[in-house]
């Protein structure tokens, strides 16, 4: 497979990428690597490979192909490529929350030589140590990178940068617990999505929503909070980011657990659960989140005992007995008695339906 060829396949999984068809863009750039003998063609086409798998959680994959990609880079004996691979490595070994590596990568990057690492890619290699550094609590270090990654995005006019500079600027906060900057940071990472991100991947919307919904969770605007996380979430499910799926599960467990409707929140998760797994096709999980699902609809008795069905599925207006048992309104009148299905207990009053 020659030049010309190379970049055409590559251009295609791209193409079937941001269609969101992950596991046929992931085939073509496999044979890219496995027939391309361009040296040019097979780095890019690692780096599509490693981006991939990082959005798909697949971080040991991401790992190989950032050491297939350096190995390449040295071939190439250029000095650019190589800083491309080293951030890639660092990126990778972040993932897996090997942040001691990821900080000597890091530094690595900025030792090269006559490289891009002071104007283009100098601001993602800072950003990456300040992920590192806050992964370990040293906070102090961590703001310093984060700011620095900030000018770098600033004096570039890179606004891609400085949006995912302001997510984990909020991210940072919020562990340091200054809540209002914690929503600050992320808030202006949608604003920044907003305003430039036309041509962006919804990714960086699915992340600032994301932020801002921790943010809003931890000052109790919980209303907020759950239509962030859910504006993440779909995102998500649509670009099948299973890391960031994880995150929205956890989010939306703190906010219902916050609100105290623990019950409420086990069968948000199981309902989220199931639709993860059925888009993936793993029919084991699926069946076990979908018979959790029923056994907590049981346990809460969220159902009408006089039809059968779910309570909450649609919207339908429902009567709670002075017993607590609750029923749709219709089923109520017309089933014509004057005690509750449920318990048989003769405590409705007349006219109460």
């Amino acid at each position: 497979m020659g030049q010309d060829q190379t970049k055409q396949q590559i251009e295609k999984g791209l193409q079937l990428y941001q269609s969101n068809q992950t596991e046929k863009a992931l085939q073509v750039w496999m044979k890219v690597l496995e027939k391309s003998s361009d040296l040019v063609g097979r780095f890019r086409v690692l780096g599509c490979l490693v981006t991939a798998h990082s959005e798909m959680g697949r971080y040991k994959e991401m790992l190989k192909f950032a050491v297939v990609q350096i190995d390449t880079a040295r071939e190439l004996e250029d000095a650019n490529f190589l800083l491309e691979s080293y951030l890639n490595l660092a990126r990778s070994n972040e993932k897996l929350c090997e942040f001691h590596k990821t900080i000597s990568y890091c530094k690595t990057c900025l030792g090269l030589p006559g490289t891009r690492a002071g104007a283009q890619l100098g601001g993602q290699v800072s950003l990456s140590m300040g992920n590192a550094f806050l992964g370990l609590s040293l906070f102090q270090k961590a703001l310093e990178s984060f700011e620095k990654a900030l000018r770098y995005a600033h004096n570039n006019d890179d606004a891609m940068l400085e949006c995912r500079v302001c997510c984990s600027l909020g991210s940072f906060y919020a562990q340091v617990k200054d809540y209002e900057k914690a929503l600050f940071f992320p808030c202006k990472a949608a604003e920044l999505v907003n305003d430039y991100g036309k041509g962006w991947s919804l990714k960086y919307r699915a992340m600032s929503q994301y932020h801002m919904a921790v943010a809003y969770r931890l000052l109790g605007h919980l209303g907020s909070a759950m239509e962030c996380c859910e504006e993440s979430m779909k995102i998500a499910l649509q670009h099948g980011d299973r890391p960031l799926q994880a995150l929205c599960l956890l989010c939306f467990a703190d906010i219902h657990r916050n609100r105290g409707d623990l019950e409420l929140g086990q069968l948000k998760l199981h309902c989220l659960s199931e639709s993860i797994y059925r888009s993936k096709g793993l029919h084991r999980e699926l069946r076990a989140h979908v018979v959790r699902f029923h056994e907590c609809v049981e346990e809460t008795e969220l159902y009408c005992g006089l039809c059968g069905e779910s309570i909450g599925e649609k919207n339908s207006r429902l009567q709670a007995l002075p017993c607590s048992h609750i029923f749709h309104l219709r089923c109520l009148q017309n089933n014509g008695t004057r005690s509750c299905p449920n318990c048989r207990r003769s405590s409705m009053k007349p006219g109460f339906v």
